[in-house]
């Protein structure tokens, strides 16, 4: 590291306003990154892999309503690099134990008034964090009002980002929910189609390098960010949320009394691996919190409104759904809108007492929202103040009710986010497992909230079901899946129907559809298909089902490209897990490296001969292990090591 001695000599009397660069490098010393001050006294960084710059000189900067921290900047001190060495277990995410190491480091800068700014450096080999400190204590609330964070791309770098929808537009003005396409390989630089700008996580290839810009870290308050709708010259702005983006009036920026901190702005780097495998998202997340966690049992769930839609939430159907969880070894069912009015209290408890008996647990859904958008769906209204959700909650866990699915939130402002704060620590009060829908990213909530499940925030299944459009480009869309929104966080996406969606073509296999509770991340996994379509499937494949993990100890990225295709493997206890969808048009011939998998005996099941058919061959996992995918396609792999 190099730095300006006698500057810092003098610190303490005069500031320093001008510096060589300061530079922290990962534990492996491959990833760099240098921060300086400009001629305006304006603070930068970069950020390079192996002598390779993949961030070009970057801003750095915030802002509160009295105090300015965007120009006219001194350093007042840098701390000495830190090892941080942090451990820790997660319920649903790509491993159940985690180690994080990273070398940190603290810069104290003072402005023009010589308030005090400090930013934190991590520095892990697998990607930067960095995060604005305001220190210090106040009675007063500050609130942020502008921040100049950026990220600078080279010209020839390549993007993969999906836009904002527009606040207050949409099914009864529902958005934004997530609930879009990425866009592709497109030039850095290219504007998004919405002033609402792009979504976090966001994918770049930089100088062969892959870079997934996300934040993490999330305590209610602060607002959540993205990126702006323009990046002249690719160099992308960090975004606001838009003014409706609130709990009804709410806050939208974000506020407290100093002492506070906003999220980690977290930069994975390095290849498609790294990016796979990395635990950034939750490694910046804050610790969980005090609560018992022998409730969180992380799992499949039945589910009968995503082909059967609102009629099929009464009395009757939910029964036979808790049957088919009982037959199928699922620990749960769900069941979904209009309960309240279809069904009610008391038959819910019937329902309850009915899947117990079964070991069946029952999650049930709520609509979260008040004023901010049109929904009429129920129940409605009954948790929007904590007295309201503290005597909901103490009434469903009387009834024996495992947990909820939350739904129709309404962005990213800071009253927002602490609305999905609140809602968590009032739940682990009463052991209630927690899924939110129509919802912001978790950005780590599932670290510092273990019974925080899953989220949905992606255009899931019920697009797919919906429009024919959708239903078209699912191959694609999933395969951008793990690079991006499912690369950190939880996602409810609702996968795997093995027979009709009515009145929609669908054009990806059954091989495909077999592998995507391996593919995509959820704590708890609700399956699309109903008893009727996995009574059409081979005993092979139904067995597989029964046994699908849905908490995971390891992964490996073998191979893929988003977009295009995705091979992953999972290990759970004394099994690997290996599964691969391709979403090209195209037949793909592929030679896998299974060799971490050690020697061992099992089986593929793939597509059949025929349309909606399978096929179970046996197996060896070796270094060349040959396997044919067709177009919109997939298998998975099982096998049993020591």
């Amino acid at each position: 590291m190099k730095i300006l001695l006698a500057c810092l000599l003098v610190l303490a009397l005069t500031g320093c306003t001008r510096q060589d660069d300061i530079e922290i490098s990962s534990p492996d010393s491959r990833i760099k990154v240098s921060v300086s001050l400009d001629k305006q006294n304006t603070a930068h960084y970069t950020l390079s892999i192996d002598n390779q710059t993949v961030l070009q000189s970057s801003r750095l900067g915030i802002a509160l309503n009295d105090a300015d921290f965007l120009q006219g900047l001194s350093v007042q001190s840098v701390s000495a690099i830190t090892p941080v060495q942090e451990s820790y277990e997660l319920w649903t995410g790509k491993k159940s134990h985690i180690t994080y190491a990273a070398n940190e480091q603290s810069m104290v800068f003072h402005n023009r008034e010589k308030q005090p700014l400090q930013i934190d450096f991590r520095v892990s080999n697998d990607g930067l964090a960095f995060r604005y400190v305001f220190p210090g204590s106040s009675t007063d609330i500050k609130t942020v009002t502008h921040e100049a964070t950026s990220f600078k791309f080279p010209a020839d770098a390549k993007a993969w980002l999906q836009q904002v929808a527009v606040a207050q537009t949409g099914w009864k003005n529902t958005n934004p929910s997530y609930e879009e396409f990425y866009e592709t390989e497109i030039p850095v630089g290219q504007s998004s189609p919405t002033e609402a700008g792009w979504v976090f996580p966001a994918l770049f290839q930089s100088n062969n390098h892959w870079l997934l810009i996300t934040e993490a870290g999330m305590d209610g308050k602060f607002h959540a960010s993205r990126l702006q709708q323009h990046a002249e010259g690719g160099e992308y702005k960090i975004g606001f949320p838009m003014a409706a983006e609130v709990y009804t009036d709410g806050a939208l920026m974000a506020q407290s009394a100093l002492p506070f901190a906003s999220p980690w702005r977290v930069i994975a780097a390095g290849s498609l691996a790294t990016i796979i495998e990395s635990t950034l998202g939750t490694d910046l997340a804050a610790p969980a919190i005090e609560m018992d966690t022998d409730f969180i049992k992380p799992g499949i769930a039945s589910w009968s409104w995503g082909l059967l839609k609102d009629e099929s939430i009464v009395y009757d159907i939910q029964k036979a759904f808790i049957d088919y969880s009982a037959d199928m070894q699922w620990p749960y069912t769900l069941i979904d809108v209009n309960w309240d009015q279809n069904i009610g209290y008391d038959r819910l408890q019937e329902l309850v007492a009915y899947a117990a008996e079964k070991n069946v647990g029952i999650l049930v859904w709520y609509n979260s929202s008040g004023a901010w958008n049109e929904t009429e769906y129920s129940p409605k209204n009954a948790l929007l103040t904590r007295d309201q959700r503290l005597q909901e909650f103490a009434r469903l866990k009387d009834i024996g009710v495992k947990g909820l699915k939350i739904d129709f939130f309404s962005g990213d402002g800071q009253s927002m986010m602490a609305y999905y704060n609140d809602i968590l620590i009032d739940a682990a009060q009463f052991d209630l497992l927690i899924n939110y829908h129509g919802s912001s990213l978790p950005r780590g909530l599932q670290r510092t909230y273990p019974h925080m499940m899953t989220m949905e925030s992606v255009k899931g299944f019920e697009m797919i079901s919906f429009d024919q459009k959708v239903a078209d480009q699912e191959g694609e869309h999933v395969n951008m899946l793990p690079y991006t929104r499912n690369a950190f966080d939880p996602m409810d996406f609702t996968p795997t129907v093995f027979f009709e969606i009515p009145n929609i073509e669908r054009k990806t296999s059954n091989g495909f559809q077999l592998a995507l509770p391996i593919i995509m991340l959820s704590g708890i996994q609700h399956i699309v298909e109903t008893p009727d379509g996995m009574a059409s499937v081979p005993y092979f494949v139904k067995d597989f089902m029964r046994k699908v993990p849905a908490r995971w100890d390891a992964v490996k990225f073998i191979d893929g490209y988003p977009g295009k295709y995705t091979i992953i493997a999972r290990k759970a206890g004394d099994h690997w897990y290996v599964a691969g969808i391709n979403g090209e048009q195209n037949e793909k011939s592929l030679q896998l490296d299974l060799s971490f998998i050690g020697d061992s005996q099992g089986f593929i099941i793939e597509d059949g001969p025929t349309p909606l058919s399978f096929v179970k061959s046996p197996l060896r996992a070796t270094a060349n292990t040959d396997v044919r995918v067709a177009a919109n396609s997939g298998f998975v792999m099982v096998f049993s090591v020591e």
